[in-house]
């Protein structure tokens, strides 16, 4: 089956909590999200379930009055439960070794696989708001070019298209 998906980043949050809201620059860049995505013909919204996500969405769901359907699979990876002060490293040894696993946190490849079984069953034309990390380790999974230093290069919000033609997948950044 053919179909096209998009894979959001949230807009600019004022942390990292699951709670933690937009900014004022992240309420405009999800109303700039919203008029970029009323031309793409989104018949449907799956969102994290963490706040700064379905903010990001809201305006667009809004727009073209389509509800948001909440997937704790898109939730943010847990790097680990204790405080790493060089969380940076640890993250890119991470995009490099997919079974790598700290204290309290779940590895590359457990994230990887439960937000996969959510694009598995996204329909066409669906739009999935998740975060960093997670789009990093889907993008990863999807085209295996795609490693830390591209991570790094995502912008709040960040947006890629997925074109999947007789199950092939084709990734490209569509925001600018």
């Amino acid at each position: 089956m053919n179909k096209t998906i998009y894979l959001i980043r949230h807009c600019q949050a004022a942390g990292q909590a699951p709670d933690a809201e937009l900014t004022e620059a992240g309420k405009k860049q999800a109303l700039d999200l919203a008029e970029f995505l009323q031309n793409r013909q989104v018949i449907h919204f799956i969102s994290s379930p963490f706040t700064r996500a379905i903010q990001s969405i809201e305006p667009a769901a809004d727009r073209l009055n389509l509800p948001i359907e909440i997937d704790d699979r898109l939730a943010e990876r847990v790097l680990s439960s204790e405080d790493l002060p060089d969380w940076m490293e640890k993250l890119e040894e991470s995009f490099n070794n997919a079974d790598l696993k700290f204290a309290g946190g779940e590895s590359g490849k457990e994230a990887t696989d439960r937000a996969m079984e959510v694009l598995t069953e996204m329909e066409d034309r669906t739009a999935a708001v998740t975060h960093g990390n997670l789009l990093g380790l889907l993008l990863k999974q999807i085209d295996a070019s795609y490693g830390f230093s591209e991570w790094r290069r995502l912008t709040n919000p960040d947006v890629y298209e997925v074109e999947i033609r007789d199950g092939t997948p084709i990734v490209k950044r569509v925001w600018s």
